[in-house]
């Protein structure tokens, strides 16, 4: 009798280890085939929304599941009705910071900028309160991170228990292999400690970019090309009589109305983020300024002679895949490392202004990417395993320290039951 009790003693701690690792490993593995993803997105101009959507839609036809989408809002953000259509699920929004342009509004205004988000700080902590909250109700079990400081700030103070990917083309700008313009030491250093803040609790980043790098392992940075959606890599293009523009910054209107005083036969479409201006803004036969609208966007960049934007990354993308040249005219720091970047790969022509002769110029002698269609061409594939394999990796690992964590407590308990058990037996 005494024998079978330290028996039974020691068989109950081994069926309790088993039946915990059956739990542990197995059906949360299996569970975890499909990933349940929030996305929280930085809402500052059209690039990072449209990642998002292209993001999305990866996802989804992998059997994926993206249950909560959060963007960050301020005075001048408004989420284009494109993105609302399209995303699939709901959306919540949270006060986040935002450059501020200087009195014209065309070019970023730094001290602006910071006396106008300083005075908000105290919105900005109640958004990071509200985003913990948010996450955690949402039941994600992986966060996607498009560029919004507050997620990374919020992911390393509460230690959210899932893993972050943040996914962004400034990634690129912490790899030792990318070039800085060199033009502004003090503005590309605040970029730089901007970009490490939104990433700071990050499992993993990517790197959005128009070139292969190797991937930089010391700072778990993964380069992977840009991501464009479905409706760019489809959509049928042609070569017509007008050039296409896109302005974050609605200053730039008054550059393009002087260059098209001058020029009054060449056909101009240009977009602008101008919330009360109407859908589209006719000011004469040849010039014509249209409300953000991502579905004749695309449409019209497809039948352009030429693109010139204010050096938005993903813009410049889809219109490289579309065999489109581009002109690039920064409006801030990070900007200038954009167009910097696209003009030594010889994406497209930098400017100060929007000088449409420089970029006719540019157009005569383009010649198409076309190592950058194959390149952009492996974003599926890249950008899924990246993502996946982050995402095993993490809960691998947190399942090995649970294991180990419950094996040692088990342990314990098992030497206290066999001593309970021999001393019965002894007596």
């Amino acid at each position: 009798m005494k024998y079978k009790a330290y028996n039974f003693a020691v068989g109950k701690w081994q069926k309790e280890k088993l039946s915990w690792f059956h739990k542990t490993f197995f059906l949360k593995k299996c569970k975890k085939d499909k990933m349940k993803v929030i996305f929280v997105i930085q809402g500052e101009g059209r690039g990072h929304l449209t990642q998002a959507l292209a993001l999305g839609q990866m996802l989804r036809h992998e059997g994926h599941e993206v249950v909560k989408v959060l963007v960050g809002k301020s005075k001048n953000r408004v989420i284009p009705t494109f993105f609302e259509k399209q995303i699939g699920c709901g959306i919540e929004q949270f006060y986040s910071p935002n450059f501020r342009p200087s009195k014209d509004n065309r070019r970023f205004n730094l001290l602006r900028s910071i006396t106008y988000n300083v005075a908000l700080i105290p919105s900005y902590v109640a958004s990071i309160n509200w985003m913990q909250r948010a996450i955690r109700a949402s039941g994600a079990d992986i966060i996607i991170n498009f560029y919004e400081v507050l997620c990374g700030i919020t992911c390393k103070l509460f230690r959210m228990g899932i893993p972050m990917v943040c996914v962004a083309h400034q990634y690129l700008f912490l790899h030792p292999d990318f070039k800085m313009p060199g033009k502004s030491l003090l503005p590309e250093s605040m970029l730089k400690l901007f970009t490490r803040i939104t990433c700071v609790g990050a499992t993993a980043k990517l790197a959005l970019s128009i070139r292969q790098y190797d991937d930089d392992e010391k700072q778990a940075i993964k380069v992977v090309p840009p991501l464009l959606r479905r409706e760019v890599k489809t959509t049928i293009r042609h070569h017509g009589n007008y050039i296409m523009g896109y302005m974050l910054n609605t200053g730039f209107a008054e550059d393009v109305k002087t260059w098209h005083a001058k020029h009054p036969h060449t056909h101009l479409h240009f977009f602008w983020d101008k919330s009360d201006a109407p859908e589209e803004l006719k000011v004469d036969d040849t010039l014509t300024f249209h409300r953000l609208d991502d579905v004749k966007f695309l449409r019209m960049m497809a039948g352009c002679r030429a693109y010139a934007t204010t050096a938005g990354f993903e813009s410049v993308c889809e219109a490289l895949y579309m065999g489109k040249p581009c002109m690039l005219i920064p409006a801030h720091v990070e900007q200038e490392c954009n167009a910097m970047d696209a003009e030594r790969e010889m994406a497209g022509v930098m400017s100060n202004d929007f000088d449409i002769d420089k970029l006719k110029a540019f157009a005569h002698d383009y010649e198409e990417d076309v190592e950058f269609r194959m390149w952009e061409n492996l974003a599926d594939s890249r950008i899924l395993a990246a993502i996946e394999n982050t995402y095993e990796a993490y809960y691998h690992r947190k399942e090995n320290r649970a294991y180990e964590e419950e094996k040692d407590d088990s342990l314990v308990a098992a030497s206290a039951a066999a001593v309970s058990a021999r001393s019965a037996w002894a007596g």
